[in-house]
């Protein structure tokens, strides 16, 4: 099974409340509040997502974060990277050539970085916006559908 990390998943929802609120300046407390996840957990995603310019900091006395760009520029992608570096279902892919003792002799690596990119692909079409919104995106629309005609 391919699962995402619980930080990516908390990842997604913080920027999904700020994606809702683009006029709110939201900090590691009010956010922790809003969601219900821990607040040195919020921090510690905060940080990370201002350092891939997905939020940006603002200081002072009305301080807090704020999204960097439109959320329908920012994809499922960028913040899953943001959290957990680049998108790789394998190790292999993950790692510089020669890490696996396998490497010489594997007949899957080539269909694995295939079946990554497809991943990483359809990640990057899902934007921020599009989760955010109160009603299901299209993609899941029609995959919602088809589960009902089964």
């Amino acid at each position: 099974m391919i699962r995402l990390t619980n930080l990516a998943d908390y990842a997604v929802v913080i920027m999904s409340v700020f994606a809702r609120d683009t006029d709110a300046r939201f900090n590691a407390a009010d956010m922790a509040e809003k969601t219900g996840v821990p607040q040195a957990t919020v921090a510690k995603l905060l940080s990370a997502l201002a350092k891939s310019q997905l939020l940006t900091s603002h200081r002072g006395v009305s301080g807090g974060f704020t999204l960097s760009k439109p959320a329908d520029d920012i994809t499922m992608a960028d913040i899953i990277e943001a959290v957990d570096g680049p998108i790789a279902l394998t190790n292999c892919i993950e790692h510089a050539p020669g890490d696996c003792n396998m490497e010489s002799f594997c007949t899957m690596r080539p269909h694995w970085q295939a079946i990554n990119g497809a991943v990483k692909t359809a990640l990057g079409q899902v934007t921020l916006g599009e989760v955010a919104a109160p009603q299901l995106p299209p993609f899941a629309q029609e995959i919602q559908s088809a589960d009902l005609k089964k």
